[in-house]
This record gives structure tokens, C-alpha cells and sequence, in this order.
């Protein structure tokens, strides 16, 4: 999987990428992220890539030329364009669902990420980017985001987090409940122990226990994932 990142500040991806899982799979062949500058294509002395919107209004906007001009420099830089992504808070939901999606649809994604008060509408108008959202709020750019969107897709990548059934017991995984309660040792902390189902080596009643386990907490903490999960399981209460 290849990650371009289009943005102003390439420089906030340097610690990211030579960090943890996304550093291993980079040397390991499995992941490629290349980080663009919009400024290289700007025009002028001052290489200016912004200008205040028509009809007044606070901040300024991402322009079209500098932003087009690397959109297209980008794609043409392998012989895959690959599906341009802008992060934008009027994009569609991140969830799990589109985190997979991503992940085996796409070879290839390029993520523009925005700054002051967003892009020039003709940005979206022409490039038809897949717009994405990753919540209800407003960051400061759409750095963030893209190293959530890296984050979260890479974990899909086969060979990435080396046991390949792992992120089958996670949060939204599979039967899209929440992940059940874990523990390691020791069994007893501060008066708190492990159940005793989970050390008595019956594997039948350790899965029942975790399945119980996922419906009480969904039901407890996100009630919307879990009247979804009953819609598909009716027999559940």
C-alpha cells in the first residue's frame, strides 16, 4: 500500500512515520508513505498557496493552481493515479467499515490535507476526490487526520501486525461489537483479580464469557452499534 501526503507541513509526518508498526512495515517493504509539498508548485517569489475568499469572510483559502498542479504531479508520479482522499469535516464518516474499504480496494491513496479555512470549492468540483471525515469537530488541518487514516488502514495490510487473526477480536471487528475486557498477569492487583473464567482453560466458556462480555459493554457505552448488532441477531436481548 502507498500513502501520498499532500499538505503545507510534510515535516509534522517525520516522527510519525519512523515510529512503531507504520516504521517496521515501511522497512519491510509492505507500505510506502511519500509526503508533497504544495508550496513546490506554487508560483512567484513568495510562493504564495492561499488567498482571501470572494465575499469577504475570516482566514484564507487553499488555491486551485498550486493544488491542482501537485494533485496531478502526484498521480502521474506512478503508473497508478490511486484514489484522492481530502479530509474535510463535510466528507463521509470514518468507521471501520470504510477503514476496510480502503484497504482492499485501493493500492494507492493520496491524501489532501487542508489548512487555514479549507480549499477552494473548485478543488472538489474538479479533482472528485473521495471526501472523508473523521468526526464531528474541526481540527487545525487535515495532517491529523491523514496520519489517523494511515494508521488505521495499514493495520488491514497483511504482514503488518504480523499475527494476521489479531485484529479479528478488536472493537468493530467482525460481529461489530466492542472489544471485550483483557488481562494479563498478575491475577490479583489491588484487590482487583482476573475472572476465574479465563483461567480455567475451558475454551467454550472463555468465548462465551467474551461474547457476553462485547453485548454488555456495547449495550452499556455505544447503544447505537448495538440496536444495529440486534437488527442483524434479533435473538439477542
Amino acid at each position: 500500500m502507498r500513502f501520498d501526503v499532500l499538505t503545507l507541513f510534510p515535516e509534522m509526518f517525520s516522527g510519525y512515520i519512523g515510529q512503531s508498526l507504520l516504521n517496521l512495515a515501511i522497512q519491510n517493504g509492505l507500505v510506502d508513505v511519500k509526503l508533497w509539498n504544495f508550496r513546490d508548485w506554487a508560483q512567484g517569489k513568495r510562493k504564495s498557496v492561499d488567498d482571501k475568499p470572494f465575499g469577504g469572510g475570516p482566514g484564507m483559502l487553499l488555491s486551485c493552481e498550486p493544488v491542482y498542479d501537485c494533485v496531478e504531479a502526484v498521480q502521474a508520479d506512478a503508473e497508478e493515479p490511486g484514489q484522492l482522499i481530502m479530509l474535510t469535516p463535510q466528507g463521509r464518516k470514518l468507521d471501520q467499515d470504510l477503514v476496510t474499504e480502503l484497504a482492499t480496494d485501493h493500492k494507492r491513496l493520496l491524501l489532501l490535507c487542508g489548512r487555514y479555512e479549507g480549499f477552494d470549492e473548485r478543488i472538489r468540483q474538479g479533482l472528485k476526490p473521495m471526501e472523508i471525515s473523521v468526526g464531528d469537530f474541526i481540527c487545525n488541518g487535515g495532517e491529523v487526520p491523514a496520519m489517523l487514516i494511515i494508521d488505521t488502514v495499514i493495520r488491514m495490510i497483511p504482514g503488518v501486525l504480523g499475527d494476521e487473526t489479531s485484529n479479528r477480536y478488536e472493537s468493530f471487528a467482525e460481529k461489530g461489537l466492542l472489544e471485550y475486557p483483557q488481562y494479563t498477569r498478575p491475577r490479583e492487583f489491588r484487590g482487583m483479580n482476573v475472572p476465574e473464567v479465563l483461567l480455567n482453560g475451558n475454551h467454550k466458556d472463555i468465548v462465551q464469557w467474551q461474547t457476553e462480555q462485547s453485548l454488555l459493554l456495547t449495550k452499556e457505552r455505544r447503544q447505537d452499534i448495538f440496536d444495529s448488532y440486534r437488527e442483524r441477531f434479533p435473538e439477542v436481548d
